[in-house]
């Protein structure tokens, strides 16, 4: 499949998310990956906030941990 994000650290951590079971949604404009508990979360597809990536990380560490959104 093509690119998930133009950011390169946002689009590998899709990838291996989707090689652990993790779902991909593709929405009007974004992506987004369901986790196997059935959780969406918005892929940032261009993101302009320098902390995108990390904002993004933390969402899914969060997630895996068991916490909602």
């Amino acid at each position: 499949m093509g690119k998930y994000s133009n950011d390169k650290d946002v689009d590998t951590l899709v990838r291996e998310l989707l090689d652990e079971g993790w779902t991909p949604t593709k929405r009007k404009r974004h992506w987004q990956v369901v986790s196997p508990s059935g959780t969406k979360l918005t892929v940032p597809v261009t993101p302009s906030d320098g902390r995108a990536f990390m904002n993004f990380r933390g969402d899914v560490k969060r997630l895996k941990q068991g916490e909602k959104l």
